[in-house]
């Protein structure tokens, strides 16, 4: 099966880069914009005419987009995640390859939801900030566009390579410090926050089932389980062997922010930063998989512990 994926140098693409190779019918071929990509692309500025024209060189059978960016403004958002999947659609629609798209959405199109319950498919999107907008108007792109196609609405990834900005990434550079500099007391806030995590490599397992399979529209991959950000520092601490004292900021759930000292020596309590959450999904988000078990034969087989096991390994290699 020859499979070209874009955006192979990102944190999921990655991943799924690793598990096509694992596939010894698979031939792999990398678009994208670092140096170590087989053919360098840009999707966010590139032609359609230009990308069909290597479509129809190489001829996949599957076409698999990781491509896309979590920060930034509006305009960058929608110029990374929807025109530049308006410029795959498009490429692929003129291409002759008559190849099979499996884009990767996110939970972030699904917006705020009501704590506990899970949300299936077939939920109404309400997308809380611009961010899930512009996957949102990817994943629409995708399903307009007449081509044979799935979405993976990918919840929170979590694992091995997890980026230092984001709110687990967050969390084990905190205590990182805290535990570098000897400090006995790290204090965090916005941990009320309860988000449904998947290890980045179960994500992947997801991706190569849905290239694989003749599924289309949508399906999501997490957990299945919503996990508190307070419940995850405490087994993150568990396994980095923190033995300090975790004290959670007073205050509504909202942005996470850390703090690192001792109040002996720290008597004048410095601000804390603000680590923002950008997904706009408010206090709570919990995928249904059930479709993904039935149509893609997919379960996730990571625990949250072993993700984060993983998340902490790398952070303390910087100790």
């Amino acid at each position: 099966m020859r499979v070209l994926l874009i955006g192979a140098n990102g944190y999921l693409g990655r991943f799924v880069a690793d598990r096509l190779l694992a596939d010894p019918a698979v031939q792999l071929t990398a678009l994208g914009r670092g140096d170590d990509a087989d053919v360098r692309f840009d999707l966010a500025t590139g032609s359609p005419g230009a990308l069909t024209r290597f479509l129809d060189a190489v001829h996949p059978q599957v076409v698999i987009n990781c491509a896309g960016t979590t920060r930034g403004g509006a305009r960058e958002l929608t110029r990374h995640n929807t025109v530049a999947v308006a410029t795959v659609c498009e490429a692929m629609r003129r291409s002759a390859c008559s190849a099979r798209l499996v884009q990767i959405g996110c939970g972030a199109e699904y917006g705020p939801s009501q704590p506990g319950s899970s949300t299936a498919e077939d939920a109404v999107p309400r997308p809380g900030g611009p961010y899930g907008v512009s996957k949102l108007a990817a994943t629409e792109l995708v399903l307009g566009s007449g081509l044979d196609a799935v979405v993976l609405r990918v919840f929170s990834p979590a694992g091995p390579g997890t980026p230092a900005g984001s709110p687990l990434g967050r969390l084990a550079e905190a205590m990182r410090r805290a535990m570098q500099s000897g400090d006995g007391e790290l204090k965090l806030g916005g941990l009320g926050v309860q988000r449904d995590f998947v290890d980045v490599r179960d994500v992947a397992r997801a991706v190569h089932a849905a290239s694989l399979s003749a599924a289309q529209g949508i399906i999501n991959i997490g957990s299945g389980r919503a996990v508190r950000l307070r419940d995850a520092a405490a087994v993150l601490a568990r396994v980095a062997g923190y033995g300090g004292a975790l004290h959670e900021l007073d205050g509504p759930p909202g942005p996470l922010r850390a703090t690192i000292g001792h109040p002996r020596t720290d008597p004048d309590h410095p601000a804390p930063v603000a680590y923002p959450y950008p997904d706009g999904c408010g206090s709570w988000q919990q995928a249904d998989v059930r479709t993904a078990r039935d149509r893609l034969g997919w379960r996730p087989r990571i625990n949250l512990e072993e993700s984060l096991a993983d998340i902490w390994m790398e952070a303390a290699c910087r100790i």
